[in-house]
């Protein structure tokens, strides 16, 4: 006799179909795209952290503060277009 978890994990199989296993061209293109924002990444925070620090010696604090969330949300949007690359090469397109 199949436990309730055993009979809902066979219907979720079923509803939803296993995504096929990745191909070394594409695990390959998928580790170029995270090197790739990597180098992305580190650039502008390199780019933002030498602004913050001037901001902060010139005791600009607001600004200092806006850079701050600049950071942040370069992170986030770099990090979501990277997921939308990867996500694209899984659906091979």
């Amino acid at each position: 006799m199949k436990s309730a978890y055993e009979l809902a994990m066979e219907r979720l199989a079923k509803a939803e179909p296993a995504e096929p296993p990745l191909t070394a061209e594409k695990k390959a293109r998928l580790g170029e795209i995270d090197r790739r924002y990597q180098g992305k990444t580190a650039e502008r925070e390199i780019f933002l952290k030498q602004q913050l620090d001037a901001a902060l010696r010139d005791q600009k604090f607001d600004d200092a503060d806006k850079i701050r969330k600049q950071m942040a949300g370069e992170k986030a949007r770099l990090a979501e277009e990277r997921d939308e690359e990867k996500e694209s090469v899984r659906r091979g397109k």
